[in-house]
């Protein structure tokens, strides 16, 4: 199961090579023996709601960190709603009460050293990058746990389109950008080339519907020449000025997404 922990002072050397001990940093660690039976299934009931809910609620809402700090500080992030029929039913009590449903709630996501964490997911083109580039350096069994390979594939899925592509965050409608960067990074990640119940056929599928990788923009034609998928002669040098031209322009470094 998985633990959201915090920086400590003492925690180990590596943290505490910053001026203020990484105050404020977080990270999620796996632990195979950690919580109840009832704790994990809840986990996973909470997994399989998002995943069945995937399309029509795109992002996560903490859900895993909200029940971690339920269990450890004895407090529910889930009020109970006060309904209001009308104006008149707002009274001082009323108010009151808002206020402490409120303050309890901001409370119980706290932690202990004063910050409120948070996931900081939605980009879908920072991920291929990292995966990419453990690759191409032969350290990504190394630094990436088989768990958390794991969670980057679960990600990925829960992110893809319905027409089999990614957009360039969650919310987003498809782009060659990051449907080819991101099928990559799953077949990186150990997904087989039929896997994924489908959906990476339909990923394969949107990208040669739609041109095939060589539409992929530059940035992406990059990644793909690092890992040496794409050869580097099909790169072209881009003049930084012309990131100071108009956005519809069909020649803006950023438009053939």
């Amino acid at each position: 199961m998985w633990k959201l922990k915090f920086s400590k002072s003492n925690e180990d050397e590596w943290i505490m090579q910053s001026v203020n001990n990484h105050i404020g940093r977080q990270f999620w660690e796996f632990d195979p023996h950690l919580g109840t039976k009832e704790e994990r299934a809840q986990v996973e009931q909470v997994h399989k709601e998002f995943n069945k809910n995937r399309f029509k609620y795109k992002h996560s809402s903490d859900l895993l960190m909200r029940l971690q700090f339920e269990r450890e500080k004895g407090l529910k992030t889930k009020l109970s709603k006060i309904e209001i029929q009308s104006e008149q039913d707002i009274n001082e009590e009323v108010v009151r009460n808002t206020l402490k449903r409120a303050l309890r709630s901001y409370s119980a996501l706290q932690a202990d050293d004063g910050f409120w964490p948070a996931d900081y997911g939605g980009p879908l083109f920072l991920l291929p990058g990292l995966v990419i580039g453990l690759s191409v350096t032969g350290v990504l069994n190394v630094v990436l746990t088989p768990e958390h390979q794991s969670e980057m594939r679960r990600y990925l899925f829960n992110h893809q389109n319905e027409d089999g592509g990614w957009g360039l965050h969650i919310e987003g409608s498809s782009t060659m950008f990051c449907t080819a960067l991101n099928y990559v990074t799953l077949r990186l990640l150990g997904e087989d080339i039929d896997g994924g119940e489908g959906a990476i056929q339909k990923a394969r599928t949107w990208i040669l519907h739609h041109g095939g990788v060589t539409y992929i923009p530059s940035w992406g034609k990059l990644w793909l020449s690092v890992l040496g998928v794409y050869e580097w002669s099909g790169m072209k040098p881009i003049p930084p000025e012309t990131w100071l031209f108009p956005y519809f322009l069909p020649f803006h470094p950023g438009s053939a997404n």
